[in-house]
């Protein structure tokens, strides 16, 4: 709890290219709701190398993200947008939860299982231990809560987990965070195989629609969306694709469903399509514009950049200073 707020924190991956699921499904959700918490929202850049990245296109994506956070809505004066690797405390925490986690709880991760099949030459160490590192990531701010997904909550309870643990043998040092549960956000999945959630590492472009996108390109994937051949634009299970695209107009329209099915009771699938293509066009066009001119204003950006890793800092020793202590390491001379 700071300054009377709960405390909430999120963060999202360094790597590929934002989709139109992670602006409706966290991003959208997350200015949304930054009013009531203590935010912390960080770029995850050291669990981004647990797959092999080229260096300098990750400095890249790791701004292009960071800039897409406040170009979404995230005021960094009000929230705490950082880099994951300009806070120590991420690392040095995370050492000390490894000597709290048992190697049972994680062989039991299925992320790494999964990730370890598609990525059969390189499973490094980094890839196992990484709920840990996650589990750091919650508990160095004392969250409250954890806006997380299906394929994440078995990695919140690990860390619930671990932090009970380490409380039972050393007494109240971590605050046990909650998932966040509040208005789920969009859950939008890929228009080549609505079977899936749309996904930065898509390896078919034309499944997802990239926040960058210009609006042929969104027409145009939009178009080539995934129907049936029924023919009828109706919100149910029998009709994944057209309920994909019914779900994409109401999060970019306000609508509901059965406003969308009688708007377009009577026409025609490539009709539906091109309005879906307009109004995703229309939600991102400010977006875009809005990362436009923070990317001209590099100052702006450093600024932001330096400040909120001091202010993240700030908050993280707190905890870390209150760790080390508890389990014996020297006290600094300061």
């Amino acid at each position: 709890m700071l300054d009377g707020k709960k405390t909430l924190f999120s963060g999202m991956q360094a790597t590929g290219n934002l989709t139109l699921g992670n602006y409706l499904g966290a991003l959208k959700n997350w200015v949304t709701i930054s009013d009531d918490y203590q935010t912390f929202f960080s770029v995850v850049d050291m669990h981004s190398i647990t797959v092999r990245q080229d260096p300098a296109e990750l400095r890249k994506r790791a701004r292009t993200l960071l800039t897409l956070y406040i170009a979404a809505g995230l005021d960094p004066e009000k929230n705490c947008i950082y880099y994951q690797s300009h806070v120590s405390g991420h690392a040095e925490l995370a050492w000390i939860l490894n000597c709290f986690t048992y190697m049972g709880e994680l062989n039991r991760m299925t992320q790494f299982k999964d990730k370890a099949a598609k990525h059969a030459d390189n499973i490094n160490a980094g890839l196992f231990t990484y709920p840990v590192l996650m589990a750091a990531d919650i508990l160095l701010y004392q969250a409250d809560v954890v806006p997380v997904g299906i394929d994440q909550m078995q990695h919140l309870e690990l860390t619930r987990d671990i932090a009970i643990r380490f409380n039972n043998i050393y007494g109240d040092v971590f605050t046990v965070p909650e998932a966040y549960i509040g208005k789920a956000g969009a859950k939008i999945m890929s228009l080549q195989d609505p079977a899936k959630k749309m996904s930065k590492s898509d390896e078919n472009p034309n499944g997802s629609i990239y926040l960058m996108d210009d609006p042929d390109t969104i027409i145009r994937k939009c178009k080539r969306a995934v129907t049936d051949s029924e023919g009828i634009i109706l919100y149910r299970d029998e009709q994944p694709g057209v309920k994909n695209l019914i779900d994409i107009y109401c999060a970019c329209t306000g609508k509901t469903p059965a406003e969308v099915e009688k708007e377009f009771d009577g026409k025609g699938y490539g009709d539906f399509k091109m309005a879906v293509g307009e109004a995703v066009g229309g939600v991102l066009k400010p977006l875009q514009d809005r990362f436009a001119d923070l990317s001209k204003n590099k100052e702006y950006l450093d600024k932001v950049i330096k400040e909120n890793a001091e202010k993240a800092s700030y908050f993280s020793n707190k905890t870390l200073r209150k760790v080390q202590k508890k389990v014996g390491f020297p006290e600094r001379i300061r």
